[in-house]
């Protein structure tokens, strides 16, 4: 993530966490670096951050695609394993009691959610059928004034892959949301509307 994104995401964190209160979840944690700040904004109100990933590797990470890295294939079972890498992230920014991590699909965990949540970040697979399994399962857990952030928005399929951008569209057009700001492929909207967000 290009540091103009990382700060508009704590920006937004932030602004959740002095509004609201409650806790912040990201869904695509990979190695913690979007978690740090997150982590951070929830610290800072007195609140906790969640994610949600089953550490394994989304489809571009797979080995033989563009962004593989081999030093997070575990080599006792031959498959990608960033949770140890990620739990190193935490305690080295020392945000381990501000960091509560789920380790499973994004649809399962979210469909045993019950709680609402300030913000929930959207940055896991980004094919159609994970992505909008993402959005339909996580948006209706923002509360009301809450935000959904959308990471790699793209309007023009030259410049990436085009999930992200339908469930943003998805969200804009559900009329529930709003979009607050725009940064490089990252997109903040509020829940503005009282219709159900799918």
């Amino acid at each position: 993530m290009p540091t103009d994104e990382g700060l508009a995401l704590h920006a937004a964190a932030t602004d959740a966490t002095t509004r609201l209160g409650l806790p912040l979840l990201e869904v695509g944690t990979y190695c913690g670096r979007s978690t740090i700040l997150l982590a951070e904004a929830a610290r800072t109100a007195g609140t906790v951050a969640i994610t949600v990933d089953h550490h394994r590797g989304s489809e571009e990470q797979q080995p033989g695609w563009e962004y593989h890295d081999p030093d997070v294939v575990d080599p006792e079972v031959g498959r990608m394993d960033t949770l140890p890498t990620f739990r190193r992230t935490l305690h080295a920014a020392g945000l381990e009691d501000h960091v509560i991590a789920a380790v499973g699909r994004s649809p399962q965990v979210a469909a045993v959610w019950g709680k609402p949540l300030g913000l929930v970040f959207i940055d896991g697979g980004h094919t159609d059928e994970h992505a909008a399994a993402d959005y339909e399962g996580w948006a209706p857990h923002v509360a009301p004034d809450g935000l959904l952030v959308i990471h790699d928005v793209f309007p023009d399929p030259a410049d990436g892959g085009q999930a992200p951008y339908r469930i943003y569209r998805r969200a804009l057009d559900s009329g529930a949301f709003t979009e607050v700001s725009a940064t490089r492929s990252l997109r903040v909207l509020r829940r503005t509307g009282t219709t159900p967000p799918i």
